[in-house]
């Protein structure tokens, strides 16, 4: 008897046949003697009807009301998964984050698992009740409802098989792995077998919308075993998430995916003193307003004065322009600061760059070859990253493919 974490997105119980799918694939794990907690999503669909009807009466909406509001969504999928279970002779029981109390910090639409009451749940386990958790929220300290943000469902399945230390946590969705790259825009992309732990890591983070970045980082810091699966089809493996290198795949694949990400805005504050704490200066404005900064490009000083370059998500665009204008650049004697939102991230991730030269080179000879301009440059030990205009994201994603032959068998 193992313990498994099942988790579904927003469109595997995007209508009740699906969450009678659900509960029927539930089934089949509990009928083999597995205990079994299944985290859900909101309907597709269904958070984004929420918010924008929070937008009809409030431009900008209370962080802490909108909280309450969207969080209602996950609260009836879990109450119809239930049921359903219910409906076929299965003990369930369903819990809101907040029921269950996952602690969080007080960050309203963008918070932080920071503990786990796992009591409750274990009971349920051992009374042989398959326990549906509401993901994407939790509770504070104050006994306020917090949501954590975009995919935040994922980070709550994670989270509670690292704290019921589950064998497995499988993360159900409409793909049925993990690719080399969005099957949307290259046809020929392959679904991978397994992927590091370190890959999965950057590809998230660079734009990959299979798995949220900080479900990703759970699994790593708790070693948490997570497979990623398709909903929709009855058999497979999906892509299992390791955490050791296969030295022998390793030499055979030097890149294991093309990640991308539109959702990218650039700003560059033009004339800036070239002293120290200059960066901190610009910066952290932006950070105490709770948003992230992505790749960030200082050039060489001359004259006393550097350009500044940083990219953030599209959606902060407008806010960050206007921190930068009101807050920073009066104090801080820039002469100018231009930005724009047309702009795309492409980045080539693996673990074999760690053994092979010449990855960065290839890289930029096969965008200058399709006239595509480098705006932006940032590396780590295994990924290299461009922005480019947005126009040319696509065409950049299909070339890299073929060039690092990711379109080949292993």
């Amino acid at each position: 008897m193992a313990l498994f974490v099942q988790k579904y997105g927003g469109t595997s119980v995007g209508s009740a046949e699906r969450i009678k799918n659900v509960a029927r694939r539930v089934a089949k794990y509990y009928a083999a003697g597995h205990e079994l907690i299944v985290v859900v999503s909101a309907m597709s669909g269904e958070t984004n009807r929420l918010i924008a009807l929070a937008k009809e009466i409030q431009a900008n909406p209370d962080p802490r009301e909108l909280d309450v509001m969207v969080s209602t969504g996950e609260q009836v999928t879990i109450a119809l998964l239930a049921m359903a279970l219910k409906e076929i002779n299965i003990k369930a029981k369903s819990y809101t984050g907040s029921q269950v109390r996952i602690l969080t910090d007080s960050a309203h639409t963008k918070a932080r698992i920071l503990k786990i009451d796992e009591e409750r749940i274990r009971a349920d386990l051992k009374a042989g009740n398959v326990v549906v958790v509401a993901g994407f929220q939790g509770i504070d300290e104050a006994n306020n409802i917090t949501t954590l943000g975009r995919g935040g469902s994922d980070t709550t399945g994670v989270a509670l098989a690292a704290a019921l230390k589950a064998d497995e946590c499988q993360i159900y969705t409409d793909v049925d792995g993990i690719y080399t790259t969005d099957p949307r825009i290259v046809p020929e992309a392959r679904r991978l077998k397994t992927i590091t732990f370190e890959e999965m890591l950057e590809m998230a983070s660079l734009g990959s919308k299979v798995l949220q970045i900080r479900s990703v980082e759970f699994a790593g810091k708790y070693k948490v075993k997570l497979r990623v699966l398709s909903s929709f089809e009855e058999e497979g493996e999906g892509t299992l998430i390791t955490f050791e290198e296969d030295k022998n795949n390793m030499e055979q694949a030097v890149i294991s995916g093309i990640a991308f990400n539109r959702d990218e805005a650039k700003i560059t504050i033009l004339g800036v003193p070239d002293h120290p704490g200059i960066a901190y200066q610009i910066l952290g404005p932006v950070a105490d307003a709770n948003i992230d900064v992505d790749m960030i490009i200082q050039n060489v000083g001359h004259d006393g004065t550097t350009d500044f370059s940083f990219t953030v998500n599209r959606g902060e665009f407008a806010n960050t322009m206007n921190i930068l204008k009101n807050k920073i650049l009066p104090h801080i004697g820039a002469r100018d600061i231009i930005g724009g939102d047309k702009i795309a991230k492409v980045s080539v991730v693996g673990v074999g760059m760690r053994s092979h030269a010449g990855i960065a080179s290839k890289m930029f000879r096969v965008l200058a070859e399709e006239g595509i301009n480098i705006q932006m440059i940032t590396t780590s030990e295994i990924k290299i990253s461009v922005v480019v205009d947005e126009k040319y994201m696509e065409l950049a994603v299909r070339v890299l493919h073929k060039a690092f032959d990711l379109d080949q068998e292993l």
